[in-house]
């Protein structure tokens, strides 16, 4: 057995050893709450018997109007905060990595630089939410993950899987990631901090705040490391030094309720060879600002008005402090919206209508077209754009039976496709208390970035006229769900339509932006979780939850012979994931969670900053990850290993993850 595992299983012994017979532990860890998973909350079970009452009153947003979690027809994977605390994740992008449906190619760790995509789709063809509010990138979804939050600071991250535009606008082709922020009604401080391999830091407070009717809480936290490896001549090129920081309020009264939000995100990384396999010594700088306020009326009519500004600048070096060797590349990216949401609630069930104006803004040193006078100290080229979409959707709620029927009608002004309408629909039955069966058809769209109409340099030439993504989607699936058990069965099929991708033929070829004329995808998940004590109705059962799962995902749009594609034709054709999580004696709790990933795509083979002229597919590989938690009721004591078994394995071409890590830390809370 791998020295490592060793080591991890002699410290959860040592620490049973010296805890056996101590009382059972309060509060038990969980996995992933997937597809309405029972895990997560099932692992409260041992102090509340009615635990599963939060599955009947978790409202989540897989419609225009609010719906509990049970009633939903759509597929929304939600990971709670239990569950999202059982995983040894530094980022978000750490967490969603043991979702099911959804795909992260990292570069680096902590979530530097991160592309997630949802069941074989591009990283940009996703929509990102912070607590409803889009933050979508329009420069490149290579910066769209860029959240300003820590895992500390979030009550739950749902998933919605499929075309989303009549739900959450443009840029939600194949899904959308809402990320929901604590909100809490007590004053308390709460904090972590942690350590660990390549000089990892990691610490964070949070300071919530309640007088009457209004709350107010702020977040910081900031980490580095030294990164994992070094250029060719021995300099640091992994890493990295971030700082995040998140303010949120609200207040409630009889009439309305009103939030508010601002955060930001500041990171600086050694980008390796992470865009370019020629030059080992990039480098780059992010800085990310958000700002939106949202409120929602209260009777029979509910408006839901929402104001943002979202702010990127980007700084990318090719040599790193050299801009004698090559200038760098400088962006600064605009994102205001106005959304006039509302709905209402009658005999017939829940109507929603409204509109959204979001304008995109960006100046750059290479993006855009020509400006007529330069701008600042860096930008010479810009564009400007302007989506504006207006929605209707109802959707009706008996004992057994969900429809949720809506369409949007799409503008924008960066092409002239004039308005778009793209409908769809949701439909489930419950045949008895325990199994329900769903299917869905729904229709989407999505912009190009700029980076994919504008990005010509260092071998690369894009298409300024590329004309927008639409996606069509028809999906069936089956759900069982009572006592601790849950199991889903799903199959949908995808038709895509003006796909667009980066390819290139043969190594002296640039990197061309294309759009695929078609592309057809045909995917199936099957998903099996079990929660012991509460099956068992036993709260001191060691085994606390199993998960289990596959994806398979095959499309039938082939590159031609000796055509390498970037992104589009690189999907996760297999996925298989499980996780369990133990009881071992007293406060004591261990979580394991295993992934065995198969990708489709290849990648031109670089050795020594020189190509081989060789194309070579991605090898299949497995990851072990661990957490051990000493649970006590104001803090916990833990340490987390990742990549237990130290294998070697790609997410993306020529760029080597890390190996073994880990961190060993705590977090606390203190009510004031």
């Amino acid at each position: 057995m791998n020295s490592r595992v060793l080591i991890f299983f002699s410290l959860v012994c040592f620490f049973a050893g010296n805890t056996f017979g101590a009382r059972a532990s309060e509060r038990a860890s969980a996995g992933a709450v997937e597809k309405e998973s029972v895990s997560a909350v099932a692992a409260q079970a041992a102090k509340d018997s009615t635990i599963f009452d939060r599955i009947k009153t978790l409202v989540v947003n897989g419609s225009r109007v609010p719906l509990l979690l049970g009633q939903s027809a759509r597929m929304v994977t939600v990971l709670d905060s239990v569950a999202i605390a059982s995983f040894p994740a530094k980022s978000v992008n750490d967490i969603l990595k043991y979702v099911l449906g959804v795909d992260v190619r990292q570069r680096g760790v902590a979530g530097m630089q991160t592309d997630i995509s949802v069941r074989g789709g591009t990283f940009d063809q996703i929509a990102i939410l912070l607590n409803g509010i889009n933050i979508s990138d329009p420069q490149t979804g290579h910066n769209a993950a860029e959240f300003p939050v820590r895992p500390e600071d979030i009550e739950r991250i749902e998933i919605l899987e499929g075309p989303s535009s009549r739900v959450y606008g443009t840029s939600s082709l194949v899904g959308a990631i809402n990320v929901v922020t604590r909100q809490e009604y007590d004053s308390n401080l709460s904090g972590s901090v942690s350590g660990g391999s390549y000089g990892t830091f990691d610490g964070g407070a949070r300071l919530n705040l309640v007088k009457g009717n209004m709350r107010n809480s702020l977040s910081f936290g900031a980490v580095r490391s030294d990164g994992y490896s070094r250029t060719s001549g021995g300099k640091l090129n992994s890493d990295y030094q971030a700082l995040k920081a998140f303010w949120q309020g609200g207040v409630s009264s009889d009439k309305a309720d009103v939030s508010w939000q601002a955060g930001t995100s500041v990171k600086n990384y050694g980008s390796n060879t992470f865009y370019s396999a020629k030059y080992d010594d990039q480098f780059e700088h992010v800085f990310k600002l958000y700002t939106a306020i949202q409120a929602e009326s209260k009777g029979t009519l509910h408006l839901k008005p929402q104001l943002y500004w979202n702010q990127t600048q980007d700084r990318f070096e090719l040599f790193r402090g050299a801009p004698e060797k090559y200038p760098f590349n400088y962006h600064r990216t605009n994102v205001f919206g106005l959304n006039l949401g509302s709905w209402i609630d009658w005999k017939l069930g829940k109507t929603a209508f409204g509109g959204e104006m979001r304008n995109e803004d960006i100046i750059s040193t290479n993006l855009g077209e020509a400006l007529a006078k330069k701008k600042g100290e860096h930008y010479v080229r810009g564009l400007n754009r302007t989506n504006i979409s207006f929605y209707l959707e109802h959707d009706l709620v008996t004992e057994r039976f969900t429809a949720s029927a809506g369409i949007i009608a799409v503008e924008n002004t960066g092409n002239e496709e004039g308005f778009g309408f793209y409908p769809g629909a949701d439909l489930s039955y419950k045949f008895a208390r325990s199994l329900k069966a769903y299917a869905s058809w729904n229709t989407s769209y999505r912009m190009p970035t700029f980076t994919e109409l504008y990005y010509s340099v260092g071998g690369h030439q894009a298409d300024k006229n590329l004309k927008a993504e639409k996606m069509q989607s028809l999906e069936f699936g089956l759900k069982y769900l009572r006592s601790g058990i849950l199991i889903v069965a799903d199959v949908y099929r995808r038709h895509g339509r003006d796909m667009i991708d980066w390819v290139k033929a043969g190594s002296s070829s640039d990197w061309t932006s294309v759009n695929h004329t078609e592309v057809n995808t045909i995917g199936e998940e099957v998903l099996f979780e079990v929660s012991l004590p509460t099956l068992l109705l036993n709260n001191d059962f060691p085994l606390r939850m199993l998960s289990v799962g596959y994806s398979h995902i095959d499309q039938d749009k082939d590159l031609e012979k000796g055509m390498e594609s970037r992104y589009a034709m690189e999907y996760l054709r297999h996925k298989f994931i499980a996780k369990a999580g133990f009881k071992i004696a007293g406060r004591l709790d261990a979580d394991f969670s295993w992934r065995w990933l198969d990708r489709e795509g290849s990648y031109e083979k670089y050795v020594s900053k020189a190509t081989t002229g060789e194309i070579v597919g991605y090898k299949p590989y497995s990851v072990l990850d661990a957490k051990l938690s000493w649970n006590g009721k104001a803090y916990t004591i833990f340490l987390e290993a990742d990549n237990l078994l130290d294998k070697t394995y790609y997410d993306l071409g020529n760029i080597p993850q890390p190996g073994f890590w880990f961190r060993l830390g705590a977090t606390f809370r203190i009510g004031l």
